[in-house]
This record gives structure tokens, C-alpha cells and sequence, in this order.
């Protein structure tokens, strides 16, 4: 199963089953990792997984 179509299975599942609520969740777990990872080797690293 490729990831494209994990992500896929997920908005069909929100949509059918009317889980709109869920998509701020998921976007802001999207955003944090997306910052986790793009911050890795910078000097901000320490400050945000000090958040954690």
C-alpha cells in the first residue's frame, strides 16, 4: 500500500462518515512534523522539542 493511497483512504473516511472536525488535527500534525523536520539540524531545535 503506497502512502498516496493511505492519504486517500483518510479524506474518504472523513468524508463518508462526515468527520469534518478531525481535519484541523490532522493539518496541525501535518504542520508540526513538517517543523520537527525541517528544523532538525537548526539552532531552534532545542526550543521546540522543549514544547514537548
Amino acid at each position: 500500500m503506497s502512502k498516496l493511497s493511505t492519504i486517500k483512504q483518510l479524506f474518504q473516511f472523513l468524508r463518508e462518515n462526515k468527520k469534518w472536525w478531525l481535519m484541523p488535527i490532522i493539518f496541525f500534525l501535518i504542520l508540526l512534523g513538517g517543523l520537527i523536520i525541517l528544523t532538525k539540524g537548526s539552532a531552534l531545535a532545542p526550543f521546540i522539542y522543549a514544547i514537548f
